[in-house]
Order: structure tokens, then sequence, then C-alpha cells
């Protein structure tokens, strides 16, 4: 089955990184009750400040409808209000 990875590269103050991990559970369950596709996610810390998330959607279109929704409910902006820099954001798919 062919899947969509969403790769985000994001940058947060390393003193920051335990509110990161603790708004994660609430960005997953938002992810989970709104956004249609979601197959799931791992978060990669790269660095001390850098970060890597991978998420697995259904379809290229489920991505595309989870980016129109943004941070539209609290657990997913509380996660993405930690982020200080957005690095760099791609899309590739799964074999």
């Amino acid at each position: 089955m062919t899947t969509t990875v969403e790769l985000t590269r994001f940058r947060v103050a390393p003193d920051r990184a335990g509110e990161l991990l603790a708004a994660r559970a609430g960005m997953i369950a938002d992810f989970q009750a709104d956004r249609a596709g979601f197959l799931g996610a791992k978060l990669v810390r790269v660095s001390d400040d850098e970060w890597l998330d991978i998420v697995e959607w259904r379809s290229s279109a489920d991505f595309a409808d989870s980016r129109a929704k943004g941070g539209n409910l609290p657990g997913i902006r509380a996660f993405f209000d930690l982020i200080d820099e957005l690095v760099s954001s791609e899309e590739g798919t799964s074999q």
C-alpha cells in the first residue's frame, strides 16, 4: 500500500523540549479525531534544538486537507505554538 509521508523539520529551544513532548499527545489526539486519513506519526530529535516530524497519511489529498485546517484545535495549536522556526516541509510517498 502506498501512503503519503509528511516530513517537517523544525526548531524548538532546548529548554522547551519537555513542553513539546508533553504537547505531543494532545496534538496526536486531535489529529486522530479531526484529520481524515491520518495514519500515525513519529517525532525524531535530530539535535538539541532541531526535530523531524514524520507523519503518514492515507493520501496526498488527506495531507492537503490537514494542512488547510492548520492549528484548528487546541492540542494541535499548543504543539505548533512551541515551534520557534520551520526549517523545511516535504511530501513524499512510502512504498
